[in-house]
């Protein structure tokens, strides 16, 4: 576990042993929570969050509060100076230069049963119209299946089997859309479109099998590589509608940290707490906070 959560954020930890379990109502001290770490990120979030924390009496909230510091505390010092945050709790990725939020989008995260897991990676750039690598224990699921007895069937959906694996090739109904970062990570967690947009209209979008879709997926790939001299969004409308399958490069790599946060600040300056929808906070009684973020980090996406 300590070298797991060392080898994605490049820290030493030095966790005490698991807490007695708690009611998860009950109130968790600040200097209770087990931690080696103790500086917080640049950025306005945590500090935010000790403020509340200070100041709110109620102690449930009080314990939520505690235990997002504490996934703050072990996110690095430096996020970089422009990164991307998605937050899985809160159907959310933002993009940020230095302590200023870019951009906000709603996504897709994974189910509870497939959760997304917590890790950081590098985005070097999006791949416009992507073919997609079909798992193979979702090809046995059917598209196998279908390949091999209703040819016409599964040329008509994009599916094809080349090189001794399925895959599907670029288009509308690709189960990626038309966009996906490049962002190699341990866990095959990508952040892309879809083909399904209309998933984004719900208030819980627990999803996936893990992946994070990403709302107005064009208008997010934009934002990225606005970096660019030159790039708008006719750009990249252009290229997706020529159909080829095209990478373009960020002129700098930026990090991307997939975490759980289920209490954030909201411009008005109150505390936005959104549900624990992968049971994190209670265990996090149990365990510390990084210990129960990564219980489940073995998730693979399955789009």
């Amino acid at each position: 576990m300590k070298t797991l959560i060392s080898a994605l954020f490049g820290i030493s930890l030095g966790l005490a042993a698991p807490a007695p379990a708690q009611d998860e109502s009950t109130e968790i001290p600040l200097a209770d929570i087990p931690t080696e770490t103790t500086a917080l990120p640049d950025h306005p979030y945590p500090t935010a969050l000790q403020d509340a924390y200070a100041a709110e009496s109620d102690p449930a909230r009080r314990a939520t509060i505690a235990a997002n510091i504490e996934r703050w505390r072990r996110m690095p010092a430096s996020l970089g100076p422009r990164y991307l945050i998605v937050n899985a709790a809160a159907f959310e990725v933002t993009l940020w230069e230095g302590r200023r939020e870019m951009g906000r989008w709603r996504v897709i995260v994974g189910t509870p049963r497939t959760p997304t897991p917590i890790f950081q990676a590098e985005v070097s750039g999006v791949i416009f119209n992507p073919w997609w690598e079909i798992p193979a224990s979702i090809a046995a699921e059917g598209i196998a299946s279908m390949v091999r007895n209703r040819p016409a069937a599964a040329r008509q959906r994009g599916y094809v089997y080349q090189d001794g694996r399925y895959r599907q090739r670029p288009g509308a109904g690709n189960a990626l859309g038309l966009m996906k970062l490049v962002m190699p990570n341990p866990y095959s967690v990508f952040l892309h479109d879809t083909s399904n947009r209309t998933l984004f209209e719900r208030d819980v979008r627990a999803l996936s099998h893990g992946c994070v879709r990403v709302g107005d997926a064009m208008g997010f790939a934009t934002e990225l590589l606005a970096a660019r001299p030159g790039w708008n969004r006719a750009r990249t409308d252009e290229i997706v509608a020529s159909g080829q399958t095209m990478r373009i490069d960020l002129p700098e790599p930026i990090p991307v940290y997939i975490g759980y946060f289920t209490a954030e600040p909201a411009e008005d300056g109150t505390i936005r707490y959104f549900a624990d929808i992968y049971n994190r906070d209670r265990r996090s009684a149990q365990l510390s906070a990084v210990e129960a973020d990564m219980e489940e980090a073995d998730s693979r996406c399955r789009v």
